[in-house]
């Protein structure tokens, strides 16, 4: 990196002033212009832009936060899970921050996320608390989950997943956006599901098997907590042992 401005920012980064860090850069497009700041953050690294970025929310802006371009983004992002945070709540407030900003257009971040190596799993990570209401969604075309709509328009079958592209996708209509224009996870469903419907397809199938996992995992849990496996582990502790004294009598007689 040769400009200034990144260095610091790296060194800060190191000691674990974040503040300071994107206080480095936003005085770089302070002091040279905002296209400078985005070509400088083509040189830094990924891991240290997610250290910035993952910092502010949309209650926290950020100058960078406002500036990083869709492609400098998906990079940061996918490099969220070695934080490894279960609750992925930085991980939608980040999202949330960058791809709803004012004039930016969210399904391109979406789908530069999607092109970079672990995008999948990061956009499954940021729905994975809501995967039930996604699945009702791609099935009826809403998220009330009492809600069914027409089933003869909106209703979709598993085979349809599969086949799910931009050319057959046809039921664009059935939702207004303007319901779901949260900036949250709502809105990134639908922008996922009507204008990048082969994406929104690989991470419903992702989010389907970590629920089928959690499912079996839980039924287990209830297993090892039930009566029927508490009395099973009594009867194996109160079996009877074998009687090993008869040998020893047999001994004693043939001494005899």
């Amino acid at each position: 990196m040769s400009v200034p401005a990144l260095i610091e920012a790296q060194n800060l980064i190191q000691l674990g002033d974040i503040a300071g860090a994107e206080h480095a850069l936003a005085n770089l497009a302070e002091t040279e212009g905002d296209q400078a700041l985005v070509a400088a953050l083509d040189e830094f690294p990924a891991k240290d832009l997610l250290a910035i970025i993952r910092e502010y929310d949309a209650s926290k802006e950020s100058l960078v936060n406002l500036l990083v371009t869709p492609e400098q983004f998906a990079q940061a992002v996918v490099l969220e899970k070695r934080y490894a945070d279960l609750t992925h709540e930085q991980l939608r407030g980040m999202i949330n921050s960058v791809i709803f900003r004012d004039g930016a257009d969210a399904a391109e971040f979406l789908y530069e996320i999607a092109e970079v190596e672990g995008g999948y799993d990061a956009l499954a990570d940021y729905l994975q608390d809501r995967t039930q209401m996604v699945e009702h969604f791609y099935r009826y075309a809403t998220f009330d989950l009492y809600e069914y709509g027409d089933e003869s328009k909106t209703q979709a079958i598993d085979d349809d997943l599969l086949s799910l592209t931009r050319d057959t996708e046809t039921r664009a209509s059935a939702v207004d956006r303007a319901s779901v224009e949260d900036h949250d996870w709502m809105e990134v469903t639908y922008l996922l599901r009507y204008e990048l419907p082969e994406i929104f397809r690989e991470v419903l199938m992702k989010l389907r098997a970590r629920y089928q996992v959690y499912l079996r995992n839980l039924q287990n849990d209830e297993f090892a907590e039930s009566p029927v496996a508490e009395e099973s582990d009594d009867e194996e502790v109160d079996a009877p042992k074998k009687n090993n004294d008869d040998g020893d009598d047999d001994d004693e007689e043939s001494a005899l």
